[in-house]
């Protein structure tokens, strides 16, 4: 609608009584607790139409949200409401509005207005550059890298932490460095300003000090803002919250909006208590309840005020809906990995049709290494999906380089692999690996024998290392999850060395084990990991990624919503995260993390984790009692929820399952009686029961091509063989 007048509109007709009261209380201090799915955005969408209605200048009103993009789509649409004019709202993030105002008043910093800003890459450069000038890494094989370095200097930024602090509690592997590091950091400070440069994190720091020293600085935003609005409060770090005290005027218009329940960015330095401060920062404020939801069923809310009941520190809120019916959320153990990857598949399966596509479907996961087993299964089975959040297992370089060790055993002429693994080695590069592996390959050496090549230079004694690490893998009867245990020892080292995050990246490593054990033989190991690697994003962006299953970490799940949501290793260390452990703070987090990825589901809510493979080593806060199920669910009422194993509910359509041995079996529909005479060379059909000497009882689920075929074993789910390397029996 475009026209310049305003057109009333009816609050009470299209907002609900909690709203509207959000929507009407203009004048004064106001915070609104948003629950999950209970309108925000349309609140606020509201009031910016409502307030030019009533005959406010739409320059006078400051929308700040935490992307350009949100605040320009609010203005939109509130201008489709009643008058064009929103549109001239200003709206923006924090960083652009400091950058707008530091443009004009940087000299009262000592600026000069045509500073420059940097981003990301030229700040690690320029952090590169004075380390160097510096001499701080001198001798220092393992001082960080520069990225790394960026990254510990904005974290202090933006926590108001000191360096000292921030690297013993998250950097420990390098507080042997925290003096060359703060002496960096100053240096880094001085460099800036001698060079007229600010980075991102400088445009709040420094707009907050102008705020702060500067009376007339003030006085000249109050005049220009009348009514100030902010969302996503929960996000804020303590320097936005000191920005909005001092951007607010004697008349005190400012309306913050937020639901502490959903705080989850603390790793950025977000603090919830932003919002239980905030009426000590302007005392009086109003405060208004959001409520009502317009997402999720009855049952699923049920259980999602129940896990903010036992949050230690919280606005009490209880979330209701006028959709009272709806399943009861279900809390299923799925026994194994490979099963939970299985069920998530067939239930996906069995919902499918009547207006229903993969796209009202979401798996949800703590972190991204979680997702990697169904990524395969899903790859199996012929699933789209589109991952978010994270990283591609198999595209990872500590991945490849691991892997590469491997591969040179199963096959010795792979020069690739050769050359990735060789050029790991300190002084060997390009050229030297390459004339490595002719040497090789023109005396016909084994890989063990690499360490025999002359003239290698100052590169000999670590391809000695090698060799002799090469030596170790090739027992005839190694067994892939001890070859990739030695492959881990060797790697270690190496891992440090390259990667600064090698805690991490060492977590990434390990979940090889458990995929490992599964194999009796190194090739077919490494052959379905390459056979059947996940589907990548680039390839789904090819396709149309509406009829695609989202796979999602939690924190990128923020915002949207699913009509099934499943959440996958609910489990103490998987989620809660490990890093929780006993942090009382930290475990409160991965509850509202639990609280996010829970108020995603709109009609159905499945909360997933493999109870056999209950993680010993977790100390965290709780007591692991429930055969691996997350502390977090066990603390809720039982009546919430349904808790169901493996094999008692959610069977696909036109099967069920042998009590007696849990295994899949077949009944005769017509899909099978059509596929009858699809058989591979040995004879087997579809819907035979097998015997896999080390997978165990199975049925055939598929004929994929003409030695390959697809089997749904018992214990570990669905795998793809080869029947030229493998060995079934009929049952």
């Amino acid at each position: 609608m475009n026209q310049t007048q305003t057109q009333k509109i009816d609050y009470a007709k299209v907002l609900n009584p909690a709203q509207t009261q959000a929507v009407m209380t203009t004048e004064g201090p106001l915070l609104v607790i948003a629950g999950a799915g209970s309108g925000k955005t349309r609140t606020l969408i509201y009031r910016v139409a409502h307030l030019v209605e009533i005959g406010t200048m739409p320059q006078k009103i400051l929308l700040l949200t935490f992307t350009r993009k949100a605040s320009g789509e609010m203005l939109e649409r509130a201008a489709g409401l009643a008058d064009e004019r929103c549109r001239m709202v200003s709206g923006g993030t924090f960083h652009s509005l400091a950058h707008r105002v530091l443009r004009q008043e940087a000299e009262k910093l000592g600026y000069d207005k045509n500073f420059t800003v940097l981003d990301r890459a030229d700040m690690e450069e320029s952090i590169q550059g004075l380390a160097q000038d510096l001499q701080v890494e001198r001798g220092a094989i393992r001082f960080p890298k520069r990225a790394t370095l960026a990254s510990i200097l904005s974290k202090a930024a933006n926590l108001q932490q000191p360096l000292d602090d921030l690297v013993q509690v998250e950097y420990s592997q390098f507080s042997e460095y925290i003096q060359q590091i703060i002496k960096l950091s100053q240096a880094y400070r001085a460099y800036k300003k001698e060079h007229q440069l600010m980075d991102y994190d400088d445009l709040i720091l420094l707009f907050r000090q102008l705020l702060a020293e500067n009376e007339s600085v003030r006085q000249i935003l109050h005049e220009q803002y009348q009514y100030i609005m902010v969302d996503e409060y929960q996000d804020t770090n303590g320097i936005q919250a000191e920005i909005v005290k001092w951007l607010t005027g004697p008349e005190r218009n400012i309306m913050v909006v937020g639901d502490d329940s959903q705080s989850i960015y603390s790793f950025r330095g977000a603090n919830y208590r932003n919002m239980f401060d905030f009426p000590k920062l302007f005392p009086g404020c109003q405060i208004i309840k959001l409520e009502e939801n317009y997402r999720s069923t009855q049952p699923i809310l049920t259980l999602t005020n129940s896990l903010m009941d036992q949050a230690q520190e919280k606005y009490t809120k209880c979330l209701f809906t006028r959709r009272s019916d709806g399943e009861k959320p279900k809390v299923v153990n799925t026994r194994t990995e490979p099963e939970q990857a299985s069920f998530v598949c067939r239930t996906i399966k069995s919902r499918l049709g009547n207006n229903r596509s993969l796209k009202d479907f979401a798996v949800l996961f703590r972190a991204g290494h979680h997702s990697f087993e169904l990524e395969l299964e899903l790859t199996r089975q012929g699933i789209p999906f589109v991952k978010y959040g994270g990283f591609k297992f198999m595209e990872s370089a500590h991945i490849k380089d691991l892997l590469s060790h491997l591969r040179v055993m199963v096959n010795k002429d792979d020069s690739l692999s050769w050359g990735r693994m060789l050029r790991l080695i300190q002084h060997i590069g390009q050229a030297k690996s390459q004339r490595i592996i002719e040497w090789m390959k023109s005396q016909g050496r084994q890989p063990a024998q690499v360490g025999d090549c002359p003239d290698v230079g100052k590169g000999q004694e670590g391809l000695k290392r090698l060799g002799h690490f090469l030596a170790q893998l090739s027992g005839d009867n190694l067994v892939p999850k001890k070859a990739v245990e030695l492959a881990l020892e060797y790697y270690r080292p190496i891992l440090k060395e390259q990667f600064d995050d090698f805690p991490k990246r060492e977590k990434d490593l390990e979940q090889l084990l458990p995929m490992a054990s599964r194999y009796r033989k190194l090739r077919p190991f490494l052959d379905d990991l390459v056979l059947e690697p996940p589907t990548s994003s680039a390839d789904l962006a090819q396709g149309d990624r509406k009829e695609c299953l989202t796979l999602s970490t939690v924190h990128s799940a923020k915002g949207l919503e699913w009509s099934d949501v499943f959440i996958i290793w609910a489990m103490d260390g998987y989620f809660p995260s490990a890093k929780a452990g006993a942090n009382q703070e930290a475990v409160e987090e991965e509850r509202r993390l639990m609280y996010v990825a829970a108020t995603r589901a709109k009609d159905r809510l499945l909360i997933l984790y493999p109870g056999l493979e209950s993680p010993r080593w977790w100390s965290g806060s709780g007591n692991g009692n429930a055969g691996g199920l997350c502390s977090i669910i066990q603390a809720l009422p039982g009546q919430v929820f349904e808790h169901v194993s493996q094999g008692q509910t959610f069977q696909a359509p036109q099967r069920n399952w042998d009590e007696s041995s849990q295994i899949p079996v077949y009944e005769k529909p017509k899909h099978i009686l059509r596929q009858a005479a699809v058989e591979s060379p040995s004879g087997l059909r579809p819907g035979e029961r097998v015997r896999h000497p080390a997978f165990g009882q199975g049925v055939v689920s598929k004929i994929l091509e003409k030695e390959k075929i697809e089997v749904l074993f018992k214990d570990v789910g669905r795998k793809v063989l080869h029947l030229g390397y493998t060995t079934l029996e009929k049952i």
